[in-house]
């Protein structure tokens, strides 16, 4: 991964729920990935008290690490939105969720954020596998897309990049009908757009996803729920086995946001419906109420 020192090249509002950054910078040169981005994640670190330290491009987890929690900043996940340009004239296109009444340092960083403002960013480099691409549905013939406001950006760009042919469904759960946006995607990948309003976060998803695969769902205890859930075929965070597909299964999910939901849908489709987990992602992007690492 490569860790770019950039600055913020405009600042515009999609929809009343995100802030969209772009980043820019020569440390960018070397970034990219060699194929599509679809939901290639990346680091923002954030100026803390005494400003952005200092650290080496090539030891900077050490060099983070090593340094005391008050001198490091606060990091954390993101999802490519967009690329502009190419090269050392290349702008980081990143869209920030405004979480209402509980900003985090991200949102908070967002809500105030002007050009010229320098975050550090750790990213891809072209030709140099980094990981951070989680969506890899391999021969599935349909697709299910599942994500609150935080995996937009990611169903987006992984709608964007989609073989023209690709078929399946999108749901998508966002706080405001403003929210709502034209996607880029296959005629053949149907985009289903839940407003929530007042209800919980992940209510209207678990809902409809219940609806659309047929089983009534019963959200998550909170004792059941891993902040950090993150299940694919290559990791577990619950230890689960990672043995070789024994199975044939034509279907692939895709699911990330909020981790209670996140394992509500989780427990239903591998459980009860018998997805085999060389077909499924799962990921807590955030959990509501729990301050996320990075």
């Amino acid at each position: 991964m490569l860790l770019a020192r950039v600055k913020v090249r405009s600042v515009s509002r999609p929809s009343p729920s995100f802030v969209r950054v772009e980043l820019a910078g020569p440390d960018l040169a070397e970034f990219g990935v060699d194929g599509p981005f679809y939901d290639q994640r990346i680091k923002l670190l954030f100026p803390g008290p005494a400003g952005l330290p200092p650290l080496r491009s090539d030891h900077w987890w050490e060099d983070y690490a090593a340094l005391p929690e008050g001198a490091r900043g606060t990091m954390r996940t993101y999802t490519v939105a967009g690329v502009e340009g190419d090269g050392a004239d290349a702008g980081l296109l990143v869209d920030i969720v405004l979480h209402p009444g509980a900003h985090g340092p991200g949102s908070t960083w967002a809500a105030h954020v002007a050009t010229g403002d320098e975050v550090l960013t750790v990213v891809p480099r072209r030709g140099v596998p980094a990981g951070g691409i989680e969506f890899a549905p391999g021969d599935a013939r349909r697709l299910l897309l599942a994500g609150d406001e935080t995996a937009l950006p990611a169903i987006a760009r992984i709608a964007a990049e989609l073989p023209r042919d690709a078929v399946g469904t999108a749901f998508v759960e966002v706080p405001a009908a403003g929210d709502i946006r034209d996607l880029a995607a296959p005629a053949g990948l149907e985009l289903r757009w839940l407003v929530r309003h007042d209800r919980p976060v992940g209510a209207p998803l678990v809902e409809a996803v219940g609806a659309y695969l047929g089983f009534a769902p019963e959200p998550a205890a909170d004792d059941e729920v891993d902040p950090d859930v993150w299940e694919t075929p290559t990791y577990s965070s619950s230890g689960e086995s990672l043995a070789p597909p024994q199975a044939a299964e034509d279907r692939y999910a895709w699911i990330a946001g909020e981790a209670g939901m996140v394992t509500t849908l989780r427990r239903h489709l591998v459980d009860q419906l018998g997805m085999p987990r060389h077909r499924v992602a799962f990921m807590g992007y955030w959990r509501q109420g729990v301050s996320m690492r990075g």
